[in-house]
């Protein structure tokens, strides 16, 4: 399942979201979206967690929980229209 981890702090990294989304289960892989010309994050990612129950446990426990001083939107990312 594809994942859309929004209102992040501009100084999370990559890294930093994959350790804590690899506490509720198998993380494939992490885009943390930025910048092209200031290369600065925009605030938000998106993962991919092979895993639909690992998935799913994870925007439960951490939809509107805080991290690094804000409160994250965890949700299932729906593709582009």
């Amino acid at each position: 399942m594809n994942l859309y981890i929004g209102n992040l702090s501009y100084n999370v990294k990559e890294s930093d979201l994959r350790n804590v989304m690899e506490e509720y289960g198998t993380v494939a892989s992490v885009k943390l979206i930025t910048d092209r010309e200031t290369r600065r994050s925009k605030g938000f990612a998106f993962i991919e967690m092979p895993d639909d129950t690992e998935a799913n446990n994870a925007i439960k426990q951490l939809n509107g929980a805080e991290y690094v001083g804000r409160s994250m939107v965890v949700k299932e990312a729906l593709p582009k229209n």
